[in-house]
This record gives C-alpha cells, structure tokens and sequence, in this order.
C-alpha cells in the first residue's frame, strides 16, 4: 500500500502543495483530479523519485522511500507524450523495461507476448510504432509500463493528446486493463469526464490541498462547495439567504425556495448558493415543487434530451434545464423541483 504523508513543496517562493496526504490501496486506481497548476503533476513526480518534497514522507507498505531513487522504487511510470523509441518496433519498446532488469531472454519474450495480448496488439509485434495511430501508441506505452510488473502503476494525462472519441474509447479500455492486472494505479487528469470513467476513487486537488475525496458518484451527488459544484459543471448555482429552517427555506430572485442541505444548515440570514441540477428540472411542473418560470432563448439537441436555456430575470444568469420535447424559443416555461433535490451549499468557502 502507498501511503503519502503531509506533503509540501513550493514553486517560486509559492506553496503548490500544503500537507497533501492518502492512501493508494491494492487494486485500487485513485484519480489526481485538478486544474492546470493545481501541483498534481508535481505530486506525481515526487512520489515517482523524480522530485523531492520540502517535507513529508513516500512509504511502501510502512516504508520510508525518501531516499530510495526512482528507478529502485519498482513504480511504472506512463506520461502524456508515451516517450516510446522510434527506431524499435512494438515488441522491443515493451520489453526495454524487462531487459534494464536484466531478465531472461525467455521471460522476456513471455512477457512482452502476455502484454501484447492485454492490449490487444499480438499482430502488431514487429510493427514500428510511427506507423502506429495515436491510441494504438497509447496501449503500446501502457504495455510497456506493465510488462515490468510494477507494484505501482503512475499515469499522467495519458489520453490528453487524443482527440474527444478516442479518449472515451481508450478510457473504457484503459479501465479494463487496469482492473485485469489489479496493479494499484494513480491517474492524472484535468478531463472529470475521463476522471469518472477510470477511478475507483477521486482525490479534487485544489489551491495545494485535497478539497474532497471520494468515489465518483459520491462527489457528483454530494459536492463539498461551491468551487467543487462549479469545477464539476454540475448545474445553475443560484445565490440567496436562509430564511427558515423547518423546512429549509432560501430566498433567491426569483422567490423562495425549499431545498436540502448536506450536515449543518446555514444560519438564518446567511448567504447560500443552491444547486439546481438541469437533469432533475421536472416538466410539466409539478405542485408542490418549486416552480421557475422564464423564457426560453436557446435549446440543443443531446440526442435523448434538450438542453433549454431560460432567461429567468436581469439579476441572474441563464439557467439550463434538460427536457424530453424541445420548446418553442421566445416562449415562457415553468419547470419545478423538488425539495429534496435541491443541494444548499454554503457561501463563502470555494478556495477550502
């Protein structure tokens, strides 16, 4: 297991990372999820050997690696630019790995066979890898990666070169591989997208810190704040005060609203900011839900859904809403929502 202790390190005189610190189980695959500049990449360096930390502690199943090198460490390591050898082919770039470790001939070749299998390529042995495409450049590296049987498998942006469909395709595959080999893994990305579709848990860095952990339905459903709604593009964030508890009450520009809230509810008078999620906009709109009202200005077809666009008032901005049956633009809609799907998070707190 690895086990990352209060990490610090600092860029120009800045702190990037502040007592960044969790755990890596067997078989899992945590996802770095952040924007660019958030220090993932870094953090990923200085748990490879790579870089050094100012402070805190690598260790491997309780031991420190502080000053083991890189290349004892027994980490795979697969970046966005796949560094793969343009004058071997296939099979002699996934067995460079195993022959740095000086294994046997025989191994080798059982090995790279194995690997080649695992990505699907068995043809591709003896292919030159720039006559290969993107993706299959991408499996090349991973095998490359994998074939030295690392204990801990390190990935940073891997897809991000690859266009939109490829990147889908290859994280299912990717996904796949990974739960085959059951080699523990940490992902880098800033694509959430990507993030959902590969991790078993995701770890939101964020200002030099782990603003939320968890695994990927949970930060969905339960976002911690603002910031992380936002950063996720999880729906229209609508700014306004407590008024009542019982039930939970805001009062926002277009009226008062019921809504849940995660733990603790604000105070009475303190700002809010609920999450209105388009997904669960109900139309026609149903009693007893809170009803919105504006006019639609804009709408695009998502293949089963509309994402429509109102105009609600000048005091907000425009508020989305995913519905069945397109609507006529310039016209007046109402949808509702229920209470209970109504997230109230906090104001105030978005760097955390």
């Amino acid at each position: 297991m690895l086990t990352v202790q209060t990490i610090e390190k600092a860029y120009e005189g800045q702190p990037l990372l502040k007592k960044v610190s969790f755990t890596v189980q067997d078989d899992e695959t945590i996802c770095l999820l952040g924007s660019s500049g958030s220090g993932k990449s870094t953090l990923l360096r200085i748990i490879a050997g790579l870089e050094e930390a100012e402070a805190g502690q690598v260790l491997w199943d309780g031991i420190d690696l502080t000053n083991v090198p890189a290349h004892e460490r027994e980490f795979g390591l697969m970046f966005q630019d796949y560094a793969l050898f343009p004058h071997h082919n296939v099979a002699e770039n996934i067995a460079f790995g195993l022959r740095m470790q000086g294994r046997p001939r025989d191994e080798i070749a059982e090995k790279v066979q194995a690997a080649l299998e695992t990505i699907h390529m068995t043809s591709f042995a003896r292919r030159k890898v720039t006559e290969l495409s993107g993706g299959e450049q991408q499996r090349v590296a991973l095998a490359r990666a994998l074939a030295p049987e690392p204990r801990l498998l390190m990935l940073d942006e891997p897809l991000g070169a690859l266009d939109r469909t490829l990147r889908e395709q290859l994280s299912r595959e990717l996904r796949r591989i990974l739960r085959e080999t059951q080699v523990p893994a940490i992902y880098v990305t800033h694509d959430q997208e990507e993030a959902f579709a590969i991790a078993d848990r995701l770890l939101l860095l964020h200002d030099g810190v782990i603003l939320q952990s968890g695994q990927p339905h949970e930060i969905y459903h339960h976002p911690k704040n603002v910031w992380v709604a936002k950063f996720f593009g999880l729906g229209n964030l609508v700014d306004g005060t407590v008024t009542q508890h019982a039930p939970l009450t805001v009062n926002t520009p277009f009226g008062p609203v019921r809504a849940n809230c995660q733990g603790q509810p604000p105070a009475i008078g303190a700002a809010a900011t609920l999450l209105f999620r388009p997904g669960q906009a109900r139309y026609p709109a149903r009693e007893g839900g809170n009803p919105i009202t504006g006019k639609v200005v804009d709408q695009v077809f998502q293949g089963e859904r509309y994402l429509v666009t109102l105009t609600i008032n000048p005091a907000l901005p425009s508020f989305q809403v995913l519905l069945q049956e397109p609507q006529t633009l310039g016209r007046p809609l109402t949808v509702s929502f229920e209470p209970e799907d109504l997230l109230c998070l906090e104001n105030g707190k978005e760097s955390e």
